[in-house]
């Protein structure tokens, strides 16, 4: 069949541009396999990475019809059914069909479909993604575990660091401290892992400001992209959990955030929102700085008659304390 590639190539520091590639291709094969004839038999200047050809490397990952994934997974015949599927009702539905090839976001783009992924690497070495064994002695064999340890570790094994969670990831792309999906992801490892001894210490660091999990906008884009199910939204999850467990309301507003939440909710099925910004922002009314930075709001709300003035509880407010309470009390016994 005849397809269309759409690619974005670009060089440093200049505008990218699309160049248009028609080829002749079986359905059947990969987006990398047409890459690589585009390349061989027609351009031999466009760049792309590439490596095992086997979804284990994760070298060539990109953006395919605007979702970051690996080349060598997606293949033109689910690409193709996109196209149609998308192009129905227009126009184009009994066109040639098109697959359009862009680089990793979030990260400079060096060549084409290559980008600059210092920064990627860097954020992963900021949660210092390296089993600890500093706190014991080290024995005469190696550290031994349960199967019932490994399997904590299950998950977050299979990433292969691809960047795909990386260049979706809407936190990133808004807040250079944050450390990305990828990174968080491999700090959970470390906190399941049972030969670890930093569990307290890397909480510290990952509780902090927004650099840490508290930086994650739970876009889902990360779970939604990942070519090996890591689940890197999850793992973030589990972390904030395992920092929720030690820490109280008052060490920090993103704990607050939380933990009101869920007290509200409990308390009365929707959000007291009256409640919920002098908890948060106020600290239980002890954080006069906070306070006084809410306070022009609350009068403008006031003066436009949008401030609640009263708060009633929602219907099966007591089906939902029972249900958050059931969370809790199973979370409690694991």
């Amino acid at each position: 069949m005849l397809v269309i590639f759409k690619i974005i190539r670009q060089q440093q520091n200049s505008s990218p541009v699309v160049q248009n590639y028609r080829l002749e291709a079986e359905p059947g094969n990969t987006i990398l396999d047409c890459l690589n004839r585009i390349k061989w038999e027609q351009d031999g200047t466009l760049a792309f990475r590439k490596n095992c050809r086997n979804t284990i490397c994760g070298s060539c990952a990109m953006r395919i019809n605007g979702r970051s994934t690996l080349a060598c997974k997606q293949n033109l015949r689910d690409e193709i059914a996109v196209f149609k599927r998308e192009n129905s009702a227009s126009d184009k539905a009994d066109t040639i069909p098109e697959i359009t090839v862009a680089p990793l976001g979030n990260l400079p783009v060096i060549k084409d479909l290559i980008v600059d992924m210092n920064n990627f690497w860097d954020n992963l070495d900021k949660v210092n993604p390296y089993v600890s064994t500093a706190a014991r002695k080290v024995p005469q064999r190696e550290f031994l575990q349960t199967p019932q340890e490994r399997s904590q570790l299950d998950n977050t094994g299979n990433c292969i660091m691809c960047g795909a969670c990386y260049s979706e990831c809407n936190a990133v792309e808004i807040n250079p401290s944050f450390v990305g999906p990828h990174a968080l992801a491999k700090a959970q490892r470390m906190i399941a892992d049972s030969r670890d001894a930093d569990t307290e210490s890397r909480l510290d660091k990952y509780n902090e400001s927004t650099a840490g999990v508290w930086g994650c906008t739970r876009c889902y884009y990360c779970n939604s992209v990942c070519p090996m199910d890591v689940a890197p939204l999850d793992r973030i999850s589990e972390i904030k959990q395992e920092i929720l467990k030690r820490k109280s309301a008052s060490d920090s507003r993103s704990i607050r955030h939380r933990k009101v939440l869920v007290d509200l909710v409990k308390a009365g099925g929707w959000i007291d929102e009256r409640q919920f910004g002098l908890q948060v922002v106020g600290n239980y009314l002890k954080d006069l700085k906070g306070l006084l930075g809410i306070a022009p709001l609350g009068l403008r709300m006031i003066s436009r008659g949008k401030f609640p003035l009263s708060f009633e509880p929602s219907e099966g407010t007591q089906e939902v304390r029972s249900l958050i309470e059931a969370v809790q009390n199973s979370e409690s016994q694991n």
